[in-house]
């Protein structure tokens, strides 16, 4: 994703924001691939 940062605000840390905008990202995914697992996981062993 490109952003262009040219005209934002100078106070601004554009790239600590990106930094947690990927880790955001990461994390949902991780959580959502490991909810699949339990879910599946309950699906066989518990039916």
């Amino acid at each position: 994703m490109s952003i262009d940062t040219s005209n934002g605000h100078p106070a601004m840390d554009y790239a600590e924001h990106e930094r947690t905008y990927s880790g955001f990202i990461k994390a949902t995914i991780y959580c959502t691939v490991a909810l699949i697992a339990l879910l599946a996981g309950m699906a066989f062993f518990l039916v």
